[in-house]
């Protein structure tokens, strides 16, 4: 079991992984999210909104929705792209363990890049966060790259279906930014907004990280960790239904799996 998922997810990351050259994948996911972090944190000084910690904290986060989101939608997108869906729908093998395994190198992938990014604040910005809750930041962070990966992997499914998931996928992208509170305070969105807001990924787990640098409570951090992790767990459901009801579809002959 840990075999097909650990070893399976890691080897269809290598095949369908669309940043192919060290350069491309250095540049879209680790110096872009620095640059975007950037960007707001002197906006964020200019307007007088919140303090450089607000930011810093929050792109951190938003920072995994480009490895979690659109490479949790390549996951399953491009095997339908690519031609070898098919190969993966007649595999007798669990369907849980076949895209959990396509999950877990992003969710891994998602973490090294917050912390890429939030070592990269910390020596072009600074960030104020109490040495003993740094575990806990971490934890949030975990989350935060569970969460986004399973949001991405319910996108990546629709793609059993669509065929251009990238449209989708950035829409997501732009409403994670929007809803989320990473650079936008929730308690200034219009109330059904911010309800929107608490389903979608990032939302709990920045809350949490922000709560850490101001020092509060473990409870109240761990709050919203399990919160963050209980979201995650939604989408993963959402995700699950789809993938199984779109594989039904096409054994059905409904839908051509393979169609580009």
């Amino acid at each position: 079991m840990l075999r097909l998922a650990g070893v399976g997810g890691f080897l269809a990351y290598r095949a369908l992984f669309n940043w192919t050259t060290p350069a491309v994948f250095v540049g879209s996911l680790l110096v872009a999210p620095v640059f975007q972090l950037l960007f707001f944190v002197y906006l964020g000084r200019e307007i007088g909104t919140a303090d450089d910690n607000f930011y810093v904290l929050g792109n951190v986060l938003l920072s995994a929705t480009g490895a979690c989101v659109m490479g949790g939608t390549m996951a399953i997108a491009n095997e339908r792209q690519y031609g070898t869906l098919s190969a993966v729908l007649l595999s007798p093998r669990s369907r849980i363990l076949l895209w959990g395994g396509r999950a877990l190198p992003y969710v891994v992938n998602a973490l090294g890049v917050m912390l890429f990014t939030l070592f990269a604040a910390m020596l072009f910005v600074g960030i104020e966060m109490p040495a003993t809750k740094w575990p806990e930041l971490f934890l949030a962070l975990l989350a935060g790259g569970f969460s986004a990966t399973a949001f991405g992997i319910a996108i990546g499914s629709i793609g059993l279906r669509l065929r251009n998931t990238a449209v989708v996928a950035n829409v997501g992208y732009t409403v994670m930014i929007l809803l989320t509170g990473t650079v936008l305070p929730h308690e200034r969105l219009p109330a059904w907004l911010a309800a929107v807001g608490d389903v979608l990924p990032l939302t709990h787990s920045t809350e949490a990280a922000r709560a850490c640098s101001a020092g509060a409570e473990s409870s109240v951090i761990l709050t919203y960790v399990w919160q963050e992790f209980l979201v995650g767990v939604g989408h993963t459901l959402v995700a699950a239904v789809l993938l199984r009801l779109f594989e039904w579809a096409g054994r059905r002959g409904r839908l051509s799996l393979d169609e580009a």
